[in-house]
């Protein structure tokens, strides 16, 4: 009896995480064409108004040209020219409108164009001397210089906030969940660091 409670149970389970995700997916997909096609809906609109397109065909339509703008926008941005207007811009307007920086740092890192924190791995150097230090680059600055953080272990979540000079840092290619299971262990397995800093 407890077999058949234990298969049912284990058969189940398999399903849901099978199903939830595609599920899930759906919804997310379903919900973010809704919403891009509500933006959108003048355009769509004016489209309807101009041809004999069906509603979903001039979703489409109108999808395609923002994309095209899109692309136009970034061609023209990579100009020196389209550059220095977009800076100015930014500098003297955008940055000053509410929710502008956050929302553009934000888009940022999810197009992957920013690092995000703790994306990368580093041992410093924060008293001057030979002593070396687990941290997680948390920002870059254009001086040069880095944000750390560097945890406390076996708690990751605790720890202390540096700005250092770059030759302080020294960044390794570890990936950051070994770095992660060597701080939560007290530095067991801390070799690997050291191997990659003296590479």
């Amino acid at each position: 009896m407890s077999r058949m409670k234990s298969l049912i149970k284990t058969s189940f389970l398999g399903g849901l995480t099978v199903i939830l995700p595609v599920a899930i997916l759906v919804f997310v997909f379903k919900w973010v064409f809704g919403v891009v096609a509500r933006v959108i809906q003048p355009l769509t609109n004016l489209i309807l108004i101009k041809s004999n397109l069906r509603e979903i065909m001039a979703d489409l339509l109108a999808l395609a040209i923002i994309i095209t703008v899109c692309f136009i926008v970034g061609v023209i941005v990579k100009t020196q020219i389209g550059r220095f207007i977009h800076t100015s811009l930014e500098n003297s307007i955008l940055k000053f409108a509410p929710g502008y920086s956050l929302i553009k740092e934000t888009i940022m890192q999810f197009l992957g164009r920013k690092k995000t924190p703790f994306s990368s791995v580093a041992l410093v150097q924060v008293f001057g001397n030979e002593t070396m230090l687990t941290a997680f680059v948390t920002d870059e600055h254009l001086d040069g210089s880095y944000t750390v953080f560097v945890p406390t272990g076996p708690n990751p979540t605790s720890g202390n906030i540096y700005h250092l000079e770059s030759r302080f840092v020294h960044q390794v290619d570890v990936p950051v969940e070994d770095a992660m299971r060597s701080i939560i262990s007290c530095g067991a397995g801390s070799a690997m660091l050291i191997d990659a800093y003296r590479k």
